[in-house]
């Protein structure tokens, strides 16, 4: 319970994905991590580098999208003093540091041109040059990439290069979402909540209410993993133990009924009030089944009610003026849950 970084879950999409990175650490080859955000992309580049031969070197973090992109080379490569404004002394860049252990870049998709072609030579010859130097130098660096984006659709709209992504994709690992992790979401969920419960000084963990484990159940966790631990922990933080387990899982921390409106668009602030489109007429129902017709029409009521709570059922009950018991009748009855 010490550590923050832990791999947690027992589902096969997510050992497999482990088990992967395992086989590729001991290999002094680059390594693309590929998933979406919140999904572990930097545990499994740490795995990568604990289990290689580089595992006593430096393991150095660079975010790509955290820089802009007249500083992303210099963080990258180093500069030397006066090479640019601001460079009052000579710095070492990531390759250097990392020389002999291994370079995590992070968000690799937002590089720019330039920066993805020096970033090419450093990999294909193993030699950077600082800005303003005109002597390379060599370095040992292996390399472990990660983004969300899809790269080889990159390549064919003409914003990363090609012969780049062959050289980074030696071997590609994969992370699946959260939501594809069956069972792991409240094994997931029970791992934080003990930690929070430790945090507070509870005196046990009462574990998860029904209510509670059906919502993060029901829940497509777009943040995956990083938005289940943010959700949980809120939760539990919030929940006084003596009520017993915790059941009140808010996943939108902004929900409020004096949040704020969106300001309107400027364009649409200046329109004038007559320049608005008449709204267009709903199509005449066409049918020759009336009940396969209201039948249809009450499956998107639920689909929608349900997209717009979060897919928390209590929400959509509410929302829709139906008892909770109601709600699950109807959505069994379309095939909308087991």
């Amino acid at each position: 319970m010490e550590r923050e970084n832990q791999f947690i879950g027992e589902s096969g999409a997510f050992l497999d994905a482990v088990e992967q990175a395992g086989r590729a650490a001991p290999l002094e080859r680059p390594v693309l991590v590929i998933g979406e955000r919140g999904t572990g992309k930097e545990l499994i580049a740490e795995r990568l580098h604990r289990l290689s031969q580089r595992w006593d070197g430096p393991l150095i973090t660079l975010n790509c999208a955290a820089l802009p992109e007249t500083l992303i080379e210099a963080e990258l490569f180093g500069h030397e003093a006066g090479a640019f404004t601001g460079a009052t002394k000579a710095r070492a860049g990531a390759f250097e540091e990392s020389d002999g252990g291994t370079l995590f870049l992070d968000e690799l998709a937002t590089l720019s041109a330039a920066a993805q072609e020096r970033l090419l030579r450093a990999v294909e010859y193993g030699e950077v040059t600082r800005i303003g130097s005109n002597h390379p130098q060599k370095v040992d660096v292996r390399i472990v990439a990660a983004t969300n984006e899809n790269l080889p659709a990159l390549v064919d709209r003409g914003t990363f290069r090609a012969d780049l992504l062959d050289r980074l994709s030696f071997e590609v690992v994969t992370l699946p979402p959260l939501r594809a992790r069956e069972g792991d979401i409240l094994i997931l969920a029970d791992y934080f909540g003990r930690r929070m419960a430790v945090e507070l000084d509870w005196p046990e963990w009462p574990g998860f209410g029904e209510e509670a484990t059906a919502v993060m159940e029901s829940h497509r966790w777009p943040g995956n993993v990083r938005e289940l631990r943010n959700a949980v922990e809120r939760a539990v933080y919030r929940w006084d133990p003596a009520r017993g387990p915790v059941d009140l899982i808010q996943l939108d921390p902004f929900e409020s009924p004096w949040r704020p409106r969106s300001t309107k668009p400027k364009a649409a602030q200046e329109a004038p009030a007559n320049a608005a489109e008449p709204a267009a007429a709903e199509p005449e129902p066409e049918t020759d089944d009336f009940k396969a017709a209201v039948e249809n029409y009450e499956r998107r009521l639920l689909e929608t009610a349900l997209e717009k709570a979060r897919y928390n059922q209590r929400l959509t009950a509410k929302s829709l003026n139906l008892s909770y018991d109601q709600l699950r009748h109807a959505l069994k009855r379309h095939d909308l849950i087991g």
